[in-house]
């Protein structure tokens, strides 16, 4: 499928997750067989542009593309000035967010809260829209089903969407009042797909090469969205690409793959990050590495007390050495259903 000008190599896409899917997470899952990654969002507030977190959020650097920045906000000028903002810094598709469910987000009115405000949403459409056309900048928009059950209006906002020119619609199957509760449904996404003309993506759910393929053929989307399944297992997308081409299951990754690929990720997170916030913020990224794994648990509790980078990857480079002595192949998938409710509350999706 294509976005605008840009072609893209399959229909397995990274979510974008706040305080996940930056430069290095998503470098990794392109390298791993995803065909498309967004970033996590960017606020429009000028007054943050400055700050640490932003220019984090706002790096591209050795970033293959097309690459994809998530803005957000309430006010249309503010979200067209920070397309061009993005887009000035190497964004070369923009993303609106209207999906992220947060409370200190919605809280604001912006996220998934904006669907709850149908011309406010659509003017913040037109005006991005304004700003990255004659730039020939494609923009795209991630929304929920509806603000809750009563208020499911994703086909409405989808079509007036289209009309304002998005080119690109991301649905996740669950409304901002579920959150992350619950099973994602797939009729609205269908009901959208069958109401539009551009690309569909679905999201929520999909955690193995099975659900994948299901779920593109209960809705007839163009591709499907991977969130949480992709923490602690990026090969995911390799393992869906094969599925969908051969109908078999691509072996599990070599455990000796696996380490000098987070070793390898930890070097980039360090590198952006620094040693003081580097350190800190790898620990979630291990962690969903190890927790399925023979002494994983107890191994996480102890890395969670290391406070240097070189200690850091020699912690995990000898778990791994540890393992590769039990187990040559990481073991297969689990699927995100069978996580705990404290599990997915502490994973948090734009």
């Amino acid at each position: 499928m294509n976005i605008g000008p840009y072609s893209l190599a399959n229909p397995f896409f990274v979510a974008p997750m706040a305080g996940v899917t930056d430069r290095p997470f998503r470098q990794l899952c392109k390298k791993l067989g995803a065909g498309y990654a967004v970033s996590e969002m960017v606020t429009s507030r000028p007054d943050l542009w400055g700050t640490l977190k932003t220019s984090r959020r706002a790096n591209h650097e050795g970033e293959p593309g097309p690459i994809a920045v998530q803005i957000a906000g309430t006010e249309p000028g503010m979200m067209g000035e920070a397309a061009a903002y993005n887009i000035d810094r190497g964004a070369q598709i923009i993303d609106i967010n209207m999906g992220c469910p947060a409370k200190k987000v919605c809280s604001k009115w912006a996220g998934s809260a904006l669907m709850q405000d149908e011309a406010l949403a659509l003017s913040i459409v037109e005006a991005v829209v304004a700003v990255c056309a004659p730039r020939g900048v494609p923009v795209t928009l991630k929304m929920r089903t509806g603000w809750c059950q009563a208020q499911k209006n994703a086909v409405v906002l989808a079509r007036a969407a289209e009309q304002a020119g998005v080119q690109m619609i991301t649905v996740h199957g669950r409304t901002r009042e579920q959150g992350y509760n619950g099973q994602a449904e797939y009729d609205t996404i269908a009901a959208v797909k069958a109401a539009v003309r551009v690309p569909v993506v679905a999201n929520g759910d999909v955690d193995t090469p099975e659900k994948a393929l299901q779920v593109l053929a209960a809705t007839q989307a163009d591709a499907v969205m991977i969130g949480r399944a992709a923490q602690g297992r990026p090969w995911i997308f390799r393992e869906m690409a094969h599925f969908m081409a051969t109908g078999t299951h691509l072996a599990p990754p070599l455990v000796a793959e696996v380490k000098q690929l987070l070793l390898d990720h930890l070097q980039d997170h360090y590198a952006l990050y620094g040693e003081y916030s580097g350190v800190r913020t790898a620990r979630k990224h291990i962690g969903w590495y190890v927790k399925s794994l023979p002494g994983g648990e107890d191994f996480r509790a102890r890395m969670n007390l290391i406070e240097d980078c070189g200690h850091q990857t020699r912690a995990v480079a000898d778990f791994f050495d540890g393992l590769n002595a039990q187990m040559d192949r990481m073991p297969a998938a689990v699927p995100n259903g069978l996580q705990s409710e404290k599990e997915k509350h502490m994973e948090k999706a734009a």
